[in-house]
């Protein structure tokens, strides 16, 4: 488990406090594009130890009273049915579990916003289905030439296009369940709509990263390009924050090659523009809570090499872009690493050699590395499960938590009734079998209380894994990386 290295509680004061002072700034309102994922940041949680995965919901709850919750989504996103890839639903149904959640805390959900409305029938239908649930929804149109076409997009025609959204609160958060959705352009097209009716706001952005006083080459500014392999994000220093400010800080290409235009729609919008660069547009407080520069270098460093197994192993799945692969080696040899950095790779991998059969590895909170080998009764992921339980818990290794009496009528009922082919257990099925036998055995009581220390563990398998056993890891918690090659030959995997 990463050594912890930030202040979670001082960031979230922090920004809470650059919020409110960004909405004095403005006069009262204020239209905060909020980028990144709210509720459940893990990528932010492995990079910055100590950094809570709700954290930036936890400080908009501060700010409740004063803020309402804008949901973004882009209509073309809707009619392709795209997926947030780290839970496996579509878009419109994340909209929903966002609201959902935000609701959860107390936080006052305004309405969703179909951006790039051109009439699209999966769209209308989502509308219909939103408005059923009595949830307000707008419609923002495409605009040609946008963002550079300026005389058009600040015109009736443009941003006089697109329906207002009326709001009742000082600090409007815009939100949406990833990339591409439309929140800049909603919040720019709300600063023009405001301005014709005569009513003062503002905009800023909250990202998380890259973080902008931290070195360009950071290893957590490092893992943020990783991370965003596929989008073609690349750090850089602001040139515009450089020139006013004579001062080095890091932004990313995508708004530092837009800032001219945003600037100048700043200018047209309000007569003037309260910003001299990207940086300045931010409200990012998040490297001033980094208490142990050391720790977030490494936990960083082992996102990067993370993020290459994952890379790797889409393209081996048929889902993935080699380009990524290569952008995400350029960047571990400029942060100086390589898979050899992960302990759990060469733990697995050497005993899937001596074993000849798949074979996983875990590295414990004292760094003691537990493995699993493939059984007549485990698979090698369920094994390394059970011997890091036993490890925690300080179980003898010869000790049993499962009896084989137990195993094998689930293996019979695999098989046999529900049309399998692999008797062993995956981990899902082996949890069920251990909080069976913890009714009964006080070793395997004593094991199963040993679960929560799993979370923020690294874990390795030789082999792709199946899907079930992949979000089991997930929801454990656990930080699992595969080697990029199958158990078997067969060109169905489930």
């Amino acid at each position: 488990m990463a050594k912890i290295g930030f202040d979670n509680d001082k960031y979230i004061r922090l920004q809470s406090e650059r919020i409110r002072e960004r909405i004095a700034s403005f006069g009262g309102k204020l239209y905060l594009e909020f980028g990144g994922k709210l509720f459940d940041d893990y990528h932010a949680s492995r990079v910055l130890p100590g950094f809570a995965p709700d954290s930036k919901i936890r400080m908009l709850k501060e700010l409740r009273d004063d803020a309402e919750i804008v949901m973004v989504i882009n209509a073309a996103d809707i009619e392709k049915n795209k997926v947030r890839g780290d839970l496996g639903i579509t878009y419109d149904m994340d909209v929903l579990r966002l609201i959902d959640a935000f609701r959860g805390y107390g936080l006052y959900v305004g309405c969703v916003v179909l951006t790039r409305f051109a009439g699209q029938e999966s769209a209308i239908a989502y509308q219909k289905k939103l408005e059923g649930l009595g949830i307000r929804v707008y419609r923002h149109y495409p605009i040609a030439g946008y963002p550079r076409n300026i005389p058009l997009i600040l015109s009736d025609e443009g941003y006089g296009k697109n329906e207002y959204i009326e709001t009742k609160k000082s600090l409007v958060v815009v939100t949406a369940p990833g990339p591409g959705s439309g929140k800049m352009a909603t919040c720019l097209s709300q600063l023009y709509n405001e301005h014709k009716r005569g009513v003062k706001a503002g905009y800023a952005k909250f990202e998380t990263f890259p973080i902008w006083n931290l070195p360009l080459n950071h290893p957590v500014n490092l893992a943020y390009e990783a991370a965003t392999a596929d989008l073609s994000d690349v750090n850089m220093i602001d040139p515009f924050h450089l020139e006013a400010y004579g001062k080095t800080t890091v932004n990313y290409n995508r708004d530092v090659e837009v800032f001219p235009v945003l600037n100048g729609m700043f200018k047209k919008i309000a007569g003037e523009s309260p910003y001299k660069s990207p940086t300045d547009m931010g409200v990012n407080m998040a490297g001033f809570a980094i208490f142990d520069d050391e720790a977030v270098r490494a936990a960083a460093s082992q996102e990067i090499i993370r993020r290459w197994y994952t890379a790797v192993c889409e393209v081996r799945k048929g889902t993935g872009d080699q380009e990524v692969c290569d952008k995400i080696a350029l960047i571990m040899e400029k942060c100086g690493v390589s898979k050899d950095d992960r302990p759990v790779v060469g733990a697995a991998n050497t005993v899937a050699l001596l074993t000849g059969g798949p074979a996983a590895a875990m590295e414990l909170p004292d760094g003691t590395i537990v493995t699993g080998k493939t059984s007549a009764l485990l698979g090698a992921s369920s094994a390394m499960l059970i011997n890091a339980l036993k490890q925690l818990a300080g179980i003898p290794d010869e000790v049993k938590l499962i009896p084989p009496e137990v195993i094998e009528p689930v293996q019979k009922l695999k098989v046999g009734q529900l049309g399998g082919h692999n008797p062993r257990l995956h981990i899902d099925e082996l949890l069920i079998a251990l909080t069976i036998c913890a009714r009964t055995d006080e070793n395997t009581r004593k094991a199963m209380d040993q679960l929560p220390k799993l979370a923020g563990l690294e874990a390795h398998s030789s082999v792709i894994l199946a899907s079930v056993d992949e979000h089991t890891f997930k929801k454990l918690g656990m930080n699992l990386t595969c080697e990029p090659v199958y158990q078997t030959k067969k060109l169905f995997h489930g």
